[in-house]
């Protein structure tokens, strides 16, 4: 079994140290590395090769938000694990949109962030709905609206498979759930979900759910 390359990226010593205990003791995790601040990331990605980079959001000088946008704009981009104290904030959101696959707080108990990162790896997103929900609702207002015209407009190019695919996505359902649902294989499913991260230019599953609250397509089904 291939390990799971874990770098990790914060600014405090003592949550390094933690993390690494955690994620240490599990068979199929290996620490490469450990930044202290966003700036140190790219060389160490490009040295280190990881899977996944747990990303703290706030440091002194180069912030988790810059590096994660940094990150997911290169071709072989990790996976991106926001490291947070907040449930809500705007700055995990901006994370989120600009392509990390989820957030786990830094309260979480150690289980939970070791199955986090076996998720992440495996391609799946780290976000649940209510969560989803909550992230919204912090950023809602005039930027809100303005958000969801822009949205509206961008998923206009779906077709309607691939708009109730999107829907699915963005309630928090796997894809063995989405074609249970849907009536089509799992295969079929991930066909769809490549087909909509490539009109719409996302490059993940959390960027999907994200457009599909921004559109009000969640909103629209909850409705029927």
């Amino acid at each position: 079994m291939t390990a799971i390359r874990v770098l990790l990226v914060d600014d405090d010593p003592l949550v390094r140290a933690g993390l690494s205990f955690m994620l240490g003791g599990a068979d199929d995790i290996e620490i490469v590395g450990e930044a202290a601040d966003g700036g140190e990331v790219e060389a160490l990605v490009d040295r280190t090769r990881p899977d996944v980079v747990l990303m703290d959001i706030r440091m002194p000088t180069v912030d988790g938000l810059t590096a994660t946008e940094s990150l997911r704009r290169r071709e072989d981009a990790p996976q991106v694990v926001v490291l947070t104290t907040f449930h809500a904030d705007e700055q995990v959101l901006r994370a989120l949109r600009a392509g990390a696959a989820g957030f786990v707080l830094k309260d979480t108990p150690p289980a939970e962030i070791v199955a986090a990162v076996r998720r992440v790896a495996a391609g799946d997103p780290v976000l649940s709905p209510t969560v989803t929900r909550q992230l919204m609702a912090h950023a809602a207002g005039t930027a809100a609206d303005t958000r969801r015209t822009r949205a509206r407009a961008r998923v206009a190019v779906l077709n309607d498979r691939e708009r109730e695919v999107a829907v699915a996505v963005g309630r928090g359902l796997a894809n063995a759930d989405i074609a249970a649902e849907l009536y089509m294989s799992v295969a079929t499913v991930k066909t769809h979900v490549s087909r909509i991260l490539a009109k719409l230019g996302l490059n993940n599953r959390v960027q999907i759910a994200l457009l599909a609250h921004d559109a009000g397509l969640l909103e629209e089904t909850d409705g029927r």
